[in-house]
């Protein structure tokens, strides 16, 4: 059974296991070849999210939903950002790395509070069939945007998508 909880969780542990391959590599190639696959599962999964998750968070959420989501789109707008500066830097280099640094920070503080708040609160609300709905359609969107294809990494306005998902 597909469930969005747990689709969500396994995109969240393999980013940990990529960024812990990346600190493994040595030479500009191997940075690279870890690197752009997870920047661009990075960029999907903010999209994924905020067209299939956040709007049901908004819907059924009892724990401030609306503080959720906006902390979640000014997290994904902060990974997207990183992820941008590190494209426009040469792969290993301080540039590099600082972007790819400031997207692992804040990737991590945003899976810790996404974890323990947005996600606990839906596995409280939602009912297994919608959980179930959502996962199919998280698959979905996954194999349509296969390595990234047609994702859009520009940036939200919290604010505007709050008010264009309640």
């Amino acid at each position: 059974m597909a469930d969005i909880i747990a689709a969500i969780y396994d995109d969240h542990d393999w980013f940990r296991r990529q960024f812990f391959l990346l600190d493994e590599a040595r030479t500009p190639e191997q940075l690279a070849a870890v690197w752009e696959p997870l920047a661009s599962r990075l960029d999907a999964h903010a999209q994924a999210e905020e067209e299939i998750f956040y709007p049901e968070l908004l819907r059924l959420g009892k724990e401030d939903p609306a503080e959720e989501t906006d902390d979640a789109i000014g997290d994904h707008n902060s990974i997207r950002d990183a992820v941008r500066d590190s494209r426009s830097a040469e792969v290993g280099s301080e540039e590099w790395w600082a972007a790819v640094t400031k997207a692992r920070e804040e990737n991590g503080e945003h899976l810790e509070e996404e974890e323990r708040e947005g996600m606990a609160d839906f596995l409280r609300q939602a009912p297994l069939e919608l959980r179930h709905e959502l996962g199919l359609k998280w698959e979905e969107f996954h194999t349509t945007h296969w390595g990234g294809a047609g994702v859009d990494d520009s940036d939200k306005d919290p604010q505007d998508y709050i008010e264009a998902n309640s």
